[in-house]
């Protein structure tokens, strides 16, 4: 037997890979799934079943292309109604791969149809869980996602999730192993571990939502207290998940289309699209095409890219660094961003060169900042987390996240100069892309962020630490 776990840091997923006597099984895959093709053929085993946990609002599963090529059946468990062929499992129905059994324990609370996969080794021991967005390292999953699909309240959901772990999971032995499919830095939970792997005994030691003794009452209070409004794009991930979506090979095709200089701003015109520059922030800042949006592809990106954008079928044209373009086509795929129209050939150097017409963006150093900042009379704007800024942030600054941007920035006056900074600049480029779209140019953004700013003689707060102040 042989467990993988196939972590994607951007998406902070983790998909597993198990094999036993030439036999395999895929648990929650990506979008993309010619990596699992290639490991499947190369270890000479045959794909038997594809579990999935829930209906991912985070992600867009690559069940049914995986089904399709490999003819493996679907797995869901109790509840689940999606619009394709599939095996919906009842609680505690077992299924053999090789030598051992997948077995499914029906957990809703996160979602209603949520369910954990117990594997049970070749000596009939239970050996370890994939417990999706039920149980993290840490957390739990968030109980108000499903609301409305549910038709209950997020703390009759939170009530389910309570009784699921403790009736389903924490009788599980001890020394059980918990596969997650999340860890720190998703949005489907609040107070993730960095950790992935853990066990039950551990869990119960450490999880606050796995106290001993803990009642039903307290467990809802604690699990919804601070939860922040989901990203618009989730309920459309969901969506796919469950009717079906694009070929992941037909969407990488239109992606590739290199479109030429002379065509780009025709083309963004005709079709409506928004213009996507995924370079650093270094580069964006010096220069980049009027009216395109900076959110670079060596960071959270395609979260960011969900979160700002948020309607999945927007239609996208792509500049970015060369070579790059199939990961960055590849990286929106995964949270269902498929109407990707092209790529401007030859990126922005190309359109350098013909001469057209560029803008930038204002970035001072930290150090010009500090010399030049007035604290009590000028605007400061921290665009962190608000777990962020209460740990530490700069004597008077306005806490203005910029997963809201969309909500503040109708109260900013355009008159008014003012200082724009993040943790590190990969943020405050993003909102001050947004921003001078949006025609405003009297800011000043700071490069490197509050990294940067921390270490000159700029007034701070007290240093509060952040798990103690953490909200989401």
């Amino acid at each position: 037997m042989k467990i993988e776990q196939i972590y994607t840091g951007c998406l902070a997923q983790g998909a597993y890979y198990i094999t036993s006597n030439g036999e395999a099984a895929i648990i929650d895959p990506l979008r993309e799934i010619q990596p699992y093709l290639d490991r499947l053929e190369r270890d000479q085993v045959k794909l038997k079943y594809i579990f999935e946990t829930h209906f991912h609002a985070d992600f867009v599963s690559g069940h049914l292309d995986l089904s399709k090529e490999t003819q493996a059946p679907i797995v869901y468990g109790p509840n689940a109604k999606p619009e394709f062929e599939c095996i919906v499992a009842t609680d505690g129905q077992e299924f053999k791969i090789g030598d051992i059994t997948i077995k499914a324990l029906h957990t809703p609370g996160h979602t209603m149809e949520s369910t954990t996969y117990l594997l049970i080794d070749s000596n009939g021991k239970d050996h370890a869980i994939f417990s999706g967005d039920t149980l993290f390292i840490g957390d739990v999953g968030r109980p108000d996602l499903a609301q409305k699909a549910a038709g209950m309240t997020q703390d009759e959901l939170a009530g389910i999730l309570y009784h699921s772990l403790r009736d389903k999971i924490m009788t599980l032995p001890d020394d059980v192993t918990v596969y997650p499919a999340h860890g720190a830095g998703s949005a489907c939970g609040k107070n993730m571990s960095k950790e992935t792997v853990s066990t039950i005994g551990n869990q119960k030691a450490t999880n606050y939502a796995l106290r001993e003794n803990m009642t039903e009452a307290e467990f809802i209070k604690e699990v919804t207290d601070g939860l922040l409004p989901p990203p618009a794009y989730f309920s459309m991930n969901v969506a796919m998940n469950k009717k079906g979506y694009e070929s992941f090979e037909t969407v990488l095709h239109n992606g590739m289309k290199a479109i030429d200089v002379k065509d780009f701003e025709a083309i963004a015109e005709e079709t409506g699209a928004l213009i996507l520059d995924t370079r650093s922030a270094a580069d964006f800042s010096k220069g980049y095409i009027p009216q395109s949006i900076n959110i670079g592809i060596n960071g959270d990106f395609a979260p960011w890219v969900g979160t700002l954008i948020a309607n999945v079928k927007q239609p996208i044209i792509l500049v970015t660094e060369d070579g790059l373009e199939e990961e960055t086509v590849t990286r929106l795929s995964r949270v269902g961003f498929d109407t990707i129209i092209g790529h401007l050939d030859g990126g922005f150097g190309a359109w350098q060169k013909v001469g057209f017409e560029t803008d930038a963006v204002n970035r001072i150093s930290a150090e010009q900042f500090a010399n030049e900042v007035n604290i009590k009379e000028d605007r400061i704007i921290d665009i962190r987390k608000e777990t962020e800024y209460e740990a530490e942030h700069i004597e008077d600054a306005y806490s203005k996240p910029l997963a809201y941007i969309n909500d503040w920035v109708k109260d900013i006056n355009p008159n008014e100069h003012f200082y724009l900074h993040c943790a590190g600049g990969y943020r405050s480029m993003i909102a001050a892309s947004i921003l001078q779209a949006r025609g405003f140019r009297n800011f000043s953004e700071i490069e490197g962020g509050f990294g940067a700013i921390a270490k000159t003689n700029i007034p701070k707060s007290d240093f509060v630490c952040q798990s103690k102040t953490l909200k989401s």
